[in-house]
């Protein structure tokens, strides 16, 4: 059997860089040490964190609730007033917000001040976008759908500012942008999808016209985990999603020739090669 592995699989620049911190933090800090969500969108990295003393703060109740301790910001990042609220607690902060997010941040609170309405394409209940809402000075929509953009385009606004969210998959991106440019209106468009998304969504769009099965690995709330499980499914009929290799269902691979891997920015490369190896070998 051949076996195609996506060269961008696995953790991008900000994840490793927020995992890697976490990890450092846990080791060097003698209080408690907690991250304000999961760190990122996998069980195994989270659950190893919590092994070494960092828990995870699930809502804002929590986090309103703490008294003392060090709190990381994940990549995500989050809204303005959280930041507020950690100042005013007296709490240590470590922020490991991705740079490509924390440059969206600037946009809208930019953009906001100058009487833009922020629209931003992408899932409104991601953190990442709850995070990005939070530095809006102004009105704010978040879009997902063709529907929804159509439905905006309705209701009539002079000046707009369009950023994405840094997963978003980037043909729906350009498909909300083109029927939000067919109204003339002060509009600036900004392409916040994250290279590293890009890349991964063509990466592993090619892999899956080339294969028999794709196989997707990445925890289940991941969302560009799932954004290149609908890419893959779409050339590939037999997509299967998987967290760990313990998902693997053996009896879908009796008699195939070729099998794709990919897997999304939060997915550790311990995981990728446990499953390409024993691909490899069972079959």
């Amino acid at each position: 059997m051949e076996v195609k592995v996506a060269k961008t699989a696995g953790f991008c620049f900000g994840v490793k860089r927020a995992v890697e911190k976490a990890y450092e933090v846990a080791e060097q800090t003698a209080g408690g040490v907690y991250t304000y969500g999961p760190i990122i969108h996998n069980e195994e990295v989270v659950s190893d964190l919590e092994k070494k003393g960092v828990r995870v703060l699930e809502s804002e109740e929590e986090l309103r609730n703490l008294q003392d301790g060090t709190v990381i910001i994940r990549s995500h990042g989050v809204p303005k007033y959280i930041y507020d609220l950690l100042k005013e607690k007296q709490i240590a902060c470590v922020d490991v917000t991705c740079p490509f997010v924390l440059k969206i941040h600037r946009i809208v609170a930019e953009e906001s001040l100058k009487g833009r309405h922020i629209v931003i394409v992408g899932n409104a209940d991601h953190p990442e976008v709850v995070g990005i809402k939070g530095w809006c000075e102004g009105p704010c929509t978040v879009i997902k759908t063709k529907e929804e953009a159509k439905k905006f385009l309705e209701e009539g606004h002079e000046k707009v500012c369009i950023v994405s969210q840094t997963t978003f998959n980037y043909n729906n991106f350009q498909e909300i942008v083109e029927i939000l440019g067919e109204k003339r209106y002060d509009r600036l468009v900004i392409n916040t999808i994250c290279n590293a998304t890009q890349d991964r969504q063509s990466e592993a769009e090619e892999i899956a016209k080339q294969v028999d099965t794709m196989i997707v690995v990445g925890g289940r709330h991941s969302s560009n985990t799932q954004k290149l499980y609908e890419i893959c499914k779409s050339e590939c009929e037999n997509t299967y999603y998987i967290q760990t290799l313990a998902d693997l269902d053996s009896d879908s691979f009796r008699s195939v020739q070729c099998v794709g891997i990919t897997a999304g920015a939060s997915t550790p490369n311990k995981i990728i090669e446990e499953v390409s190896k024993h691909v490899r070998i069972k079959f």
